[in-house]
C-alpha cells in the first residue's frame, strides 16, 4: 500500500515542499528512509517507532520504505517525523484512506512520547506551502504563531500525534491559530532606549541621524567614555519602522537560525548585532558543515555594532567587504550552494589608539607615533571605502555631563525627519529596482539623481585635489551629500550639503594618511 503525504525543508532561509512517500508490504518487517537524508532525518526511524507505540498505535509490522522527493535534494533536520508516521499510520488504516491530504503539508519533530516539539524555519516553510498552492499547514505548537504571520493558508498548532490523528479521521477538531498583527503594529516602535539619554555629542547626533536616513554605514572614534556605545545602541530607535514584508523576511532568517524568541508571530523592532572581537571570520558570515546564517545575517534589515573594530582580527573584517557590496552571502559547500541576505548597516566603533587617549585634551596620550599608526592600520582600506561616514567624538566637560538634557531630542523627533527623508527620496528613485536608500546607489544612480549646483560643484572639486580623493571616495561623498539635501527637502545638491559631507570624510587624513 501506498500512501503520499506533504512536508517541508529547508534550503538557506527558504523553504521548499518534500513529498513523503510511504510504501507498506507484506514482507519481513523493515523500515528503510531512502531520498538523500543527513543523519537527523535517518534518525526518525527510531523516534517515529517508539512515538507510534507511546501514542497508543500499533506500530505495522511490514516492510516500511520511504522515499522523500525529490530524491536528489538533501534533507536536513527533524522535521519530517510528523509526516513520516502520518504515513505509515495511513498505510496501517490507523489514518482513515478516505481523509484528502493533497493539500496538507505537515512539519514536527517527534518526541519518544507522541509529543511534537519546534523546529526551525517553520515560517520559511509556510511561506513556501502557501505558494505552492496548499491550503492547510500542520505545525509544532511553539511555531504556530510565527507561521500564522503568512496569509492565505490556515495554520494548525500540534501538541500530539494523537490530536493530529483525531482531527484527520474528523473525531475531534484543532482550532486554526490566528495571528494578531495588531500587536506587531503596535510594537513597531516601542524601546526603552532614547537618543535623549545621550549627553552633548551634537555633530555625532547628526551623523547617525544622516547615517539613518541614508542608510550609510558609520564609523565613531574616540576615547572611552565618550558614548560611542550609546549612540550605535539607539540607532535602530530612529531608523523607518520595519515594513511587513521586512519583518517577514528578518523573521525567516531568525527562526531558521533558531534565535527566534519564543511566542513570537514577528520581529517587529529592527535587529541590532554586538558580536564581541572574539568571533571567528564563520560566525561573522555563515557557514558550517550545515551552512547557518552568520552575525550579517542575523542584523538584516537592522544594524551590525563592532565595537573595538581595531581588535577584530582582519581576516574576519575583510569578510565583510562583499556582504556590504552585494547585501547577501552565498555559502558554497560539497552538498550544495545557500544564499543568505544581509543588508544591515555597519557602526563601528574604535578607540583613536591603543591606550584611547590620542588627541585627548588632559589625558597623556601613552603610546608612540608608530603604536597609532600600527593601530589604526588594523583597519584595511578596503573596508575604510565602504564606509561613508567618520566621525569623532570628544571628551566631554563636567558641565556637558551634569547639564539637565530637558531639551535634548528624543529618539521619536529624529525618526519623524528620518522617515520624512527616506520618502523624499524614495519618490524620487521609485523607478530604481532593489534601491530602497541612497547608500545603495550605484555609480550610474549617483550621475542621476545626485545633482549639484555649481557653486557645490567647485567645492568639491577643490576638496577632491586637496584630499587627493579617488573615485570611491568622490561617489562616498556625493552618497551623503544626496542624503543630507534630502534631509533638507532639496532636490539639488548645494553648498552646505557638500561641505557637511566633507568634513564627515575629513578623519581620514588624520588618522590614515
Amino acid at each position: 500500500m501506498l500512501s503520499t503525504l506533504l512536508s517541508a525543508g529547508l534550503a538557506g532561509i527558504d523553504g521548499f515542499l518534500v513529498s513523503v512517500e510511504c510504501d507498506a508490504q507484506e514482507r519481513m518487517s523493515d523500515f528503510e528512509i531512502v531520498g538523500l537524508p543527513d543523519t537527523a532525518v535517518k534518525e526518525a526511524k527510531e523516534r517515529v517507532r517508539t512515538a507510534a507505540l507511546n501514542s497508543g498505535y500499533r506500530f505495522p509490522a511490514l516492510s516500511l520504505t520511504v522515499n522523500l522527493a525529490p530524491a536528489d535534494r538533501k534533507k536536513e533536520g527533524s522535521g519530517f517525523d510528523v509526516a513520516i508516521l502520518a504515513g505509515i499510520l495511513r498505510c496501517a488504516g490507523i489514518i482513515h484512506q478516505q481523509v484528502d491530504l493533497s493539500r496538507v503539508c505537515l512539519v514536527g519533530e517527534l518526541s519518544l512520547s507522541g509529543q511534537i516539539r519546534g523546529v526551525r524555519g517553520a515560517l520559511s516553510m509556510c511561506v513556501a506551502a502557501r505558494d505552492a498552492g496548499l491550503t492547510e499547514i500542520f505545525v509544532p505548537a511553539e511555531n504556530a504563531k510565527e507561521a500564522a504571520a503568512v496569509a492565505g493558508v490556515r495554520v494548525y498548532p500540534l501538541t500530539t500525534m494523537r490530536a493530529l490523528v483525531a482531527h484527520l479521521n474528523g473525531e475531534e477538531f484543532i482550532q486554526p491559530m490566528v495571528a494578531d498583527l495588531s500587536a506587531f503594529s503596535e510594537a513597531v516602535l516601542h524601546s526603552t532606549l532614547d537618543f535623549a539619554d545621550v549627553r552633548g555629542q551634537a555633530m555625532a547626533k547628526r551623523a547617525m541621524e544622516i547615517a539613518a536616513a541614508g542608510g550609510h554605514n558609520i564609523l565613531l572614534i574616540g576615547p572611552p567614555g565618550t558614548g560611542k556605545s550609546m549612540l550605535a545602541k539607539r540607532l535602530p530607535t530612529i531608523l523607518p519602522p520595519l515594513s511587513f514584508d521586512e519583518a517577514v523576511e528578518t523573521t525567516k532568517v531568525h527562526s531558521v537560525s533558531g534565535t527566534l524568541p519564543p511566542d513570537t508571530s514577528l520581529l517587529a523592532a529592527r535587529p541590532f548585532r554586538s558580536p564581541h572581537h572574539t568571533m571567528s571570520a564563520v560566525s561573522l558570515v555563515g557557514g558550517g558543515v550545515n551552512p547557518t546564517p552568520g552575525e550579517v545575517s542575523l542584523a538584516h534589515n537592522g544594524v551590525l555594532f563592532l565595537d573595538e573594530l581595531p581588535e577584530f582580527p582582519k581576516t574576519v573584517t575583510d569578510t565583510l567587504r562583499q556582504p556590504l557590496e552585494d547585501r547577501r552571502v552565498t555559502i558554497t559547500r560539497a552538498s550544495g550552494r545557500v544564499t543568505f541576505p544581509c543588508s544591515f548597516m555597519l557602526v563601528g566603533a574604535m578607540n583613536p589608539c591603543r591606550c584611547g587617549y590620542f588627541g585627548h585634551p588632559t589625558r597623556p596620550c601613552t603610546c608612540s607615533p608608530q603604536e597609532v599608526r600600527r593601530y589604526v592600520s588594523r583597519i584595511s582600506g578596503p573596508l575604510l571605502d565602504r564606509i561613508d561616514i567618520e566621525v569623532e567624538l570628544p571628551s566631554l566637560s563636567f558641565d556637558e555631563i551634569s547639564a539637565k538634557n530637558d531639551r535634548a531630542e528624543t529618539s521619536a523627533t529624529i525618526r519623524e525627519r528620518v522617515v520624512k527623508a527616506r520618502a523624499f527620496a524614495a519618490a524620487r528613485m521609485r523607478g530604481e529596482a532593489g534601491v530602497f536608500c541612497n547608500a545603495q546607489l550605484d555609480a550610474a544612480g549617483i550621475r542621476r539623481y545626485c545633482v549639484a549646483d555649481e557653486a557645490a560643484t567647485a567645492l568639491l572639486r577643490g576638496a577632491f585635489d586637496r584630499m587627493g580623493l579617488s573615485a570611491r571616495g568622490y561617489d562616498r561623498i556625493m552618497r551623503v551629500a544626496r542624503t543630507i539635501a534630502d534631509l533638507a527637502e532639496s532636490e539639488i545638491i548645494r553648498t552646505p550639503h557638500i561641505a557637511e559631507a566633507i568634513q564627515l570624510r575629513s578623519l581620514d587624513k588624520k588618522y590614515w594618511n
